[in-house]
């Protein structure tokens, strides 16, 4: 084992280190000493520190309401009537006839001459439509948004699925959709 050699041997011809304390104090007397001689040369000026109003600033615009509030009841199922919003030129599938169908027959495609769709959801509030529309999303479908003028004039926004090849996909997408907690309705359109 190699013997152990003093302290003093480490240093070379009689070096001493300055300690690392005496630097950092260095370091902190020099930053002090150039931040104050720029204070001195720009002058203090304590507006320039503060923030300062801007004269063509607006108010915002009005917060939208929280869309859920504290201690209202749980959101009520949407108030939709799919026989009065569906325009006259579209015949509803009964879900009955639908599983039937789909089950009795092949995977035969739709005739041309019709669209097979699915409608999730109409509603007054574009909002409420988007918020049906994410949801569906989450199930791997996608669904589209389309405002239509129901009888009484007003603007109702569809959620729409399709159209389908076959009534099979139809019934596929629609179990689906059942599965996730989304209502929706089996629409057979004639082609366009």
């Amino acid at each position: 084992m190699a013997a152990r050699r003093p302290k003093t041997q480490a240093r070379r011809h009689g070096e001493r280190r300055t300690p690392g304390w005496v630097w950092l104090l260095a370091g902190l007397l020099l930053g002090l000493g150039i931040a104050v001689i720029v204070l001195v040369r720009d002058g203090i000026d304590a507006s320039k520190l503060l923030p300062r109003p801007n004269p063509a600033a607006t108010t915002p615009p009005e917060p939208e309401a929280p869309v859920a509030q504290k201690g209202q009841p749980a959101e009520k199922k949407p108030k939709y009537d799919f026989y009065t919003v569906l325009p006259g030129r579209e015949v509803v599938i009964p879900d009955a006839e639908l599983s039937a169908q789909a089950k009795a027959e092949p995977e035969k495609p739709a005739e041309p001459a019709e669209r097979l769709l699915l409608q999730a959801g109409a509603f007054s509030d574009p909002r409420r439509a988007e918020e049906i529309k994410a949801a569906i999303a989450f199930t791997g479908l996608i669904a589209r948004v389309e405002p239509t003028t129901a009888a009484s004039g007003q603007t109702v926004h569809r959620v729409m699925l399709g159209p389908f090849a076959s009534l099979r996909e139809l019934d596929d997408a629609k179990s689906t959709l059942e599965r996730s907690g989304v209502q929706a309705i089996a629409i057979r359109e004639p082609g366009r």
